[in-house]
């Protein structure tokens, strides 16, 4: 690491800790003995997402979260649940070393993970993802739902 001060390439760690989502490092330079902070992150791979339109853009974690939060409005969801979700979708494709995601494909992932929490929040978010045009639609989601709950009783 480059020291700020002499420009020297080579410094030694005095003490670490973790800070949010990054790791904080003081470290100091072994030619000035001057000290500094830096941060060591995870760098993730670029994430592109393929729109139904064949379209491609950046992955972006708000847009995917706020989508989330229109659908668990005045439900007893939390905001760590939603953050989790974003968390395991990022986490998802960074394991498998993807770079491109079908939005479709996160779409049902997130499905997955609001039939768990919440089944009005994955209601509402299937009705948005999967482009209801119908009552049927609805009928059918819910009768899934439904079928599900009297398995696991």
């Amino acid at each position: 690491m480059k020291c700020p001060f002499c420009g020297y390439y080579d410094s030694k760690v005095v003490d670490s800790r973790p800070k949010d989502d990054k790791i904080k490092r003081r470290r100091e330079c072994i030619k000035c003995s001057a000290r500094f902070t830096t941060f060591e992150v995870v760098e993730r791979p670029l994430l592109m997402v393929e729109k139904r339109s064949g379209m491609y853009e950046n992955f972006d974690r708000n847009k995917l979260i706020t989508g989330i939060f229109s659908a668990i409005k005045k439900r007893p969801v939390t905001i760590d649940q939603v953050s989790e979700i974003a968390d395991y979708i990022e986490n998802y494709y960074a394991n498998e070393l993807k770079t491109v995601a079908k939005s479709k494909d996160i779409g049902e992932l997130v499905l997955e993970k609001l039939k768990d929490i919440d089944p009005i929040a994955y209601i509402r978010f299937a009705s948005v993802y999967e482009d209801f045009t119908d009552i049927e639609s609805f009928v059918a989601v819910i009768s899934e739902l439904h079928q599900k709950r009297k398995e696991e009783e």
